[in-house]
């Protein structure tokens, strides 16, 4: 941590508990949280932000299963192909006819697979967002609030690339290296943007790079927002961040306090989270088109009682 940039103090982080709280801003019973910063007006502005019609994934591939099972946090079981016998009798007298089908299980949350957060992955004291307590997530049916399914309809909303490597001028963070307020503006200013109420903000910390490069893509020492980011996002009425990271810096800087973006977002803000983004096509894209604003499309699986969901971001210039 920079001593010579002011930062929030441990207590100034458990205070955002309260500072920054959602809880109760949309009705007691809402669980999309910052998602109802997206209204139909935003949704209309971001159709506005397609000039070029090109569109870029902002997701990584899900590796073959051999692959995935020697990963620490992904494990896809491999394909189950029914047999003749299993079969109807009309496909089984077509024999110029084939199929081939997987069953696959994927453990998505972690540090390798593009996933969305929804605000039931995270417990405070033993509370979820909106004050809902954590025994409503059983592990038999999954949770009964704020599930994925709560965004159902789709995330579609304007979306905002800031690209805090090249304003540190270089081709990635390293890990531990913190987020801080002043990048994000300084971001805006090169870039020639400014993030405004139901914004998706993704973060570019150049740790897809990396990957692509060969380098580590897991560990526990990372790049990410720093925790005094967040006053920014909930001042800004930011509906949805992302990072080419697993978000938070790590180590955070707070001992007891692991995660703090995470569990500030969605248990207090319910500030829905992208997980492990590649956005190095996106950066390219927008670089080149000198257009740092897009329409950003999220359709999460509609998996009843999960956490999240793997999905495939895409936006489209």
């Amino acid at each position: 941590m920079n001593a010579a940039r002011p930062v929030p103090t441990r207590d100034d982080v458990l205070g955002y508990f309260d500072r920054l709280s959602n809880w109760g801003r949309w009705g007691d019973d809402d669980e999309l949280g910052t998602l109802n910063h997206i209204t139909d007006e935003v949704r209309l502005a971001a159709a506005r932000t397609v000039r070029h019609g090109r569109s870029v994934s902002c997701a990584w591939e899900v590796n073959a299963p051999e692959e995935m099972e020697r990963s620490t946090n992904s494990c896809p079981r491999a394909a189950d192909m029914p047999g003749a016998e299993a079969m109807p009798a009309a496909f089984q007298n077509d024999r110029r006819w084939g199929f081939s089908n997987e069953h696959l299980g994927i453990m998505f949350h972690g540090n390798t697979i593009t996933h969305l957060d929804s605000p039931c992955h995270i417990f405070w004291d033993d509370t979820m967002y909106n004050g809902r307590p954590h025994s409503l997530v059983d592990a038999a049916t999954g949770s009964a609030w704020a599930a994925v399914t709560a965004a159902a309809s789709g995330i579609v909303t304007r979306g905002v690339l800031l690209d805090v490597a090249a304003v540190r001028d270089s081709p990635w963070l390293e890990p531990g290296d913190g987020v801080y307020p002043e990048d994000l503006e300084e971001a805006e200013r090169r870039q020639g943007v400014r993030v405004r109420s139901g914004d998706a903000v993704l973060l570019r910390t150049g740790r897809g790079r990396v990957r692509h490069e060969g380098g580590e893509a897991g560990g526990m020492v990372q790049a990410g927002w720093h925790a005094s980011c967040l006053p920014w996002l909930h001042e800004r009425e930011v509906a949805l961040i992302g990072a080419d990271t697993p978000q938070d810096v790590q180590p955070s800087g707070y001992d007891d306090i692991l995660m703090p973006v995470h569990a500030v977002s969605l248990v207090a803000m319910g500030l829905w989270l992208l997980d492990n983004c590649d956005l190095e096509l996106c950066a390219r894209t927008a670089a080149a088109l000198g257009q740092w604003e897009f329409q950003l499309a999220v359709a999460p699986v509609r998996f009843a009682g999960i956490s999240g969901s793997p999905v495939n971001p895409i936006a489209t210039f």
